[in-house]
């Protein structure tokens, strides 16, 4: 992998990853696809809304289909049809969010499977196997995302054993090789709550392991906006320019501007896609709750300025009659919407950043998203 930093503004950067599986244009959303599909929508039509990257998780990889199915198939991206770049989360948020049914050691956590129950182990270095049979572009290191809140002494000893583990996942995965004929990358994750001597610490203990790039983890689990912002500029600060920047987990259509002003390059959440499926439209003005009856007779486009499929074919009130109806179309076209409006606000902002507006763009966009978001509810 090889990342090109091109324009800054402020603290805003405008970049170009390079993977062998093809170019990502940075700032990036990444849409979301868990279990190897991005729900209520195709690849194909993922390719059209211009996705560049999309996520896997290895925990739900792992149980289903599991690995050896993954590795007879080619990797995942021949498994799922899809040749542009994938990066797969290390699985270590879902593993420690089953709280009751896993334990957290020094050689890695045990857990129970959700779905029935069976004893599992990831180590490390297990991890690093694990996607390596699975052959993402980018790799994630096994962390432990605290919960929030927790004691400070809690997020210090946290940070302690997801500093060991990265340093174990590095290890790892200079010793296995790729097995599909192409490279991948391994990001650290940066750890700490809300807690910024712990963040420091973590980051840079992870810069001095040198990894392809850098995640702050831990992250948008329940802290108020602005801890958030304030823990993302604290990170930020200790990590190397030349390094992407990854902010997992996030966020809101503002969460995103706020983090690409403040230096971060990647983004990933389930939001636009879990709302879509649950008629809330994101549009230039706000959020749309379709299913409401202002709606019925309303045959304008959910989005005057959107250019995507939905919104050049399909009316407000087809929308709410289809959700009305439960019908399964209802969940894919507001799918379809809400990606692409999240990818537009992407390469719009890239675009302003290129041309030096960031500031003033964001803003007017700010202004725009919160202003105007209550008169089309």
């Amino acid at each position: 992998m090889n990342f090109k930093l091109l324009a800054t503004d402020g603290k805003a950067r405008a970049g170009l990853i390079q993977t062998d599986h093809g170019a990502i244009e940075t700032p990036i959303f990444m849409p979301v696809g868990t279990q190897g599909s991005v729900k209520a929508i195709e690849q194909r039509e993922l390719k059209e809304l211009g996705a560049q990257i999309i996520l896997g998780n290895t925990y739900h990889l792992y149980l289903r289909p599991g690995t050896e199915i993954i590795e007879k198939a080619g990797g995942l991206h021949k498994f799922i049809g899809w040749d542009k770049p994938i990066l797969t989360d290390s699985g270590g948020y879902q593993v420690f969010s089953l709280t009751d049914l896993r334990k957290i050691e020094e050689e890695g956590v045990t857990f129970k499977s959700h779905l029935d129950g069976s004893a599992h182990v990831f180590t490390p270095e297990s991890v690093i196997g694990i996607q390596r049979q699975l052959g993402s572009d980018i790799v994630m290191v096994l962390d432990e995302c605290t919960p929030y809140p927790c004691e400070f002494d809690y997020a210090f000893t946290s940070n302690a054993l997801t500093l060991r583990w990265a340093e174990r996942c590095k290890a790892a995965f200079e010793k296995e090789k790729p097995l599909y004929g192409y490279q991948q990358a391994l990001f650290g994750i940066v750890q700490g709550s809300v807690y910024p001597e712990v963040r420091e610490q973590s980051a840079k203990g992870l810069v001095r392991l040198d990894f392809d790039g850098y995640a702050i983890g831990g992250l948008a689990v329940g802290e108020p906006a602005n801890q958030m912002y304030e823990m993302t500029e604290i990170c930020e600060a200790f990590l190397p320019a030349e390094k992407p920047r990854y902010l997992m987990g996030v966020g809101t259509p503002e969460n995103l501007l706020e983090s690409i002003e403040q230096g971060m390059d990647m983004f990933d959440c389930v939001l636009p896609t879990r709302n879509g499926r649950n008629a809330a439209l994101f549009t230039r003005n706000g959020v749309m709750n379709i299913k409401n009856a202002i709606f019925k007779a309303d045959f304008a486009p959910v989005d005057s300025e959107c250019s995507c499929y939905t919104c050049k074919n399909f009316t407000r009130a087809y929308l709410r009659h289809l959700f009305q109806v439960k019908e399964i179309l209802a969940l894919q076209l507001a799918t379809i919407h809400n990606l692409s409006f999240y990818l537009w606000l992407m390469k719009e902002a890239r675009k302003a950043i290129l041309e030096k507006r960031f500031s003033s763009w964001k803003q007017a966009t700010m202004h725009r998203l919160k202003n105007n978001s209550t008169k089309i509810q």
